[in-house]
């Protein structure tokens, strides 16, 4: 089984002809609700392509709400056992959305109940079963550190997405996540960002960054790189890439959850990183042609068909 500890939230969008200015009142023609934050279009991803080959688990808070029993039952119809899910004063997380004609957009999330989360909701029965624990930064920190530790002295592997980053506030608590990450996932501008709040010397090369956190913590780095696949660094320097495939995009969000619930599901049916990395690209890929995070989330069919026509190159090894 893998567990995903992390956010669950409604992101509420419209389309406006332009972004409100401070003090001004735009009008739009509908709001449109999507099933949204990163912990559960993490699970939702892995649950779509493990399709029963493993079980994945979701931990988190929603309120006592119509928002909360939407996305439990949307957990529910894509396979994702619910058993850490616990039902909280909060009112469920929202994100309001407006994006103008140029697809610019302007966010404002409510964290809500997912500022509920503890530790605790991640028990002691659901880690004997876990094998993977993945994490992300739309939680508070403090509980995810706590999960995550009790997951490594149960054996398990931890791959922690580091998205958002950190802020200044929690600058101090870096070394200790870190400290607790087999797997750390970055995009190219979290992996710079990241090595700059350890002190390293900001040079705006994504891959000196990786090489500097895989080396200093002892963990696998894994930067995506939209339209140009992902690459790994491990401890010893070893690098992986694995390419993306060539796809019109329609929509990306939700690319990055993708790839890191479909890289977590292939690790914890026992791949290796470098096939997990391909079956993540090529996902991701495929989650792009869709409008919305989760609707395009491809199933584990549709995942094997693209890797086994070849659209996309495997996973190698590079200098």
């Amino acid at each position: 089984m893998i567990s995903i500890f992390g956010s669950i939230n409604m992101d509420l969008v419209a389309r406006v002809s332009a972004i409100a200015r401070p003090g001004e009142t735009v009008l739009s023609r509908r709001a449109d609700s999507f099933f949204g934050g990163k912990g559960a279009n993490q699970a939702v991803a892995a649950a779509r392509a493990a399709r029963g080959a493993l079980d994945v688990a979701m931990v988190g808070a929603v309120g006592d709400d119509p928002f909360g029993q939407a996305c439990l039952m949307n957990l529910r119809d894509n396979g994702v056992d619910a058993v850490g899910l616990k039902a909280v004063a909060e009112p469920t997380g929202c994100a309001f959305i407006t994006v103008d004609e140029s697809g610019e957009n302007a966010i404002t999330v409510a964290s809500g109940a997912n500022l509920a989360v503890r530790a605790a909701f991640l028990d002691d029965a659901l880690l004997a079963k876990t094998s993977v624990l993945v994490l992300q930064m739309e939680v508070p920190v403090e509980e995810s550190l706590a999960a995550a530790r009790r997951a490594r002295e149960h054996g398990c592997k931890v791959i922690w997405n580091f998205a958002p980053t950190p802020g200044e506030e929690h600058q101090h608590l870096i070394p200790d996540l870190l400290a607790v990450t087999d797997i750390l996932v970055v995009n190219e501008h979290e992996a710079i960002a990241t090595a700059a709040l350890l002190g390293a010397a900001k040079s705006g090369d994504e891959q000196q960054a990786a090489s500097y956190l895989a080396k200093s913590f002892g963990l696998t780095c894994v930067v995506t790189r939209g339209s140009r696949g992902a690459q790994a660094v491990l401890p010893d320097g070893t690098r992986l890439h694995a390419a993306a495939l060539p796809v019109t995009a329609a929509d990306t969000t939700g690319a990055g959850d993708t790839f890191v619930g479909v890289m977590a599901a292939a690790l914890g049916e026992g791949l290796d990183l470098a096939p997990a990395m391909e079956r993540a690209c090529a996902a991701a890929s495929l989650s792009c042609l869709k409008l919305g995070a989760q609707a395009g989330m491809p199933g584990r069919d549709e995942i094997e068909r693209a890797l086994a026509q070849k659209v996309a190159p495997a996973a190698k090894r590079v200098p």
